[in-house]
């Protein structure tokens, strides 16, 4: 199944994406790890997880060499919101580093500072992927964007 990707929404202002997108990239120069966040309006599963594994594959998250991929799903609208890990991180923080990560996110949108929210989200898996995936300047290559990616 394709799934349909926009570049530009009025979900966040200029301000805010630029917020974001810093964040990934402060975080991906200190590991070989990738960070991608995806934001769309509604989710349409019950299970925000289920729609993050679809995007995940969309995205072929899974193609980087140390399957170190971590995707951030917000469905603002839905309310449902995800933190998935490909198997190379998954296996080193567990389930638990995800789930904290979830709470971290909804303790600042329940303030609906969704940006903020979604970058300091960003710099604890950088630093967890950093810890784990440190960047190497000789070998490390930026296998995937950094931009935020829309959905509908």
């Amino acid at each position: 199944m394709a799934i349909q990707f926009f570049k530009k929404k009025a979900l966040f202002n200029e301000e805010q994406q630029h917020r974001i997108v810093t964040a990934i990239k402060a975080a991906e120069k200190r590991t070989s790890g990738e960070i991608r966040v995806f934001v769309e309006s509604r989710c349409r599963y019950v299970d925000p997880l289920d729609r993050a594994a679809e995007v995940f594959r969309a995205l072929q998250m899974e193609k980087t060499a140390a399957r170190n991929g971590v995707l951030v799903y917000v469905a603002l609208k839905s309310r449902q919101l995800a933190v998935a890990g490909d198997r190379g991180i998954h296996e080193k923080v567990g389930q638990a580093f995800w789930d904290q990560q979830v709470k971290n996110m909804l303790a600042h949108f329940y303030k609906a500072d969704y940006a903020e929210g979604i970058a300091r989200v960003v710099e604890e898996i950088g630093h967890a992927l950093e810890q784990h995936f440190p960047y190497d300047g000789d070998t490390d290559v930026n296998e995937l964007p950094d931009d935020i990616v829309f959905g509908r």
